[in-house]
């Protein structure tokens, strides 16, 4: 989905990442968690903190900062875990996303988002549907279902497979 394509007011679940404020669209956030305990798993990818049981199942937690390329950060009483659905191939993929604080859930018109800027061929910001705009502040809008490319998330499915046969 890209700016030209957002058509009517969309609610987004807004949060934050060092000083920046990062949206995802509400439809494919399933919920916010205080963050627990992780269970790490070996060899996986720095990004990749490991996985927690969510009511009997596997998920795995990604470093939202790391993917980014932001310093690691430590864990504060404000770090929470937002519980989202990716689509890939037609197939539902449950994760959690590591953010330092949870802010609030909005509403954007159409007329409030801005395509993403253009920075060259190098930068890579295919993930981000648009910039939003609310007093005065910039707030990244970002496609869930593009942050990860098919083979990391492949990479998450096989260690929550993994982790599930261990019994972890």
């Amino acid at each position: 989905m890209t700016v030209s394509t957002i058509t009517q007011t969309t609610q987004y679940l807004t949060f934050k990442l060092e000083e920046e404020i990062f949206a995802f669209d509400i439809s494919q956030v399933r919920e916010v968690l205080d963050f627990t305990t992780v269970t790490k798993v070996p060899r996986t990818p720095e990004f990749m903190r490991g996985v927690i049981n969510l009511r009997g199942s596997v998920v795995p937690v990604v470093d939202m900062r790391i993917k980014f390329g932001m310093p690691k950060a430590e864990k504060t009483v404000n770090t929470c875990t937002i519980i989202v659905e990716i689509n890939l191939d037609g197939e539902k993929i449950v994760l959690g996303a590591m953010a330092d604080s949870v802010q609030e859930v909005i509403d954007l018109e159409p007329n409030q988002i801005e395509p993403a800027p253009r920075i060259g061929t190098r930068l890579k910001t295919e993930f981000i549907k648009g910039m939003g705009k609310r007093n005065d502040q910039f707030i990244i809008i970002l496609d869930i279902d593009r942050i990860f490319s098919s083979d990391e998330i492949s990479l998450v499915q096989e260690i929550k497979g993994s982790v599930a046969e261990a019994g972890v």
